[in-house]
């Protein structure tokens, strides 16, 4: 009998601990001054994009793909086109992701390895040209 391999997904904490990443991203955002241009670009309720990412983040750490089952291939550049993304939308998303991740218990090279990943994720999703 082989035993399947062990994701970040399940290093996270499988569902829960995905939905708690989420929830302190949002929050972050949420409340955060340092994340106030990029709280802009989001709807008064949060609860559609938290579910949203909840999703997307469930399949992208090696778990269900849930956002994939629902909405079909994520294309999340063109999703984000519909918003002005620069450098300062950017670095806010990372600050209150980052702060996430910091807070969340994972092995240290998951959070290295994690935090990588999404500072290339996130910067693919600016559409602005800037200096």
């Amino acid at each position: 009998m082989t035993s399947s391999p062990v994701t970040p997904y399940d290093l996270m904490g499988g569902e829960e601990g995905i939905r708690r990443l989420v929830d302190r991203f949002y929050d972050l955002m949420d409340d955060s001054p340092e994340a106030a241009n990029v709280r802009a670009l989001h709807a008064t309720s949060l609860k559609r994009s938290r579910e949203k990412l909840f999703m997307y983040l469930s399949g992208w750490t090696g778990g269900p793909p849930l956002y994939e089952s629902q909405y079909g291939h994520p294309r999340l550049r063109m999703r984000h086109l519909p918003f002005t993304i620069g450098k300062r939308e950017r670095d806010e998303w990372l600050w209150c992701m980052e702060q996430a991740l910091d807070e969340h218990e994972m092995p240290a090279e998951l959070r290295v390895h994690l935090r990588q990943r999404l500072r290339q994720l996130a910067d693919h999703m600016r559409n602005i040209d800037e200096l």
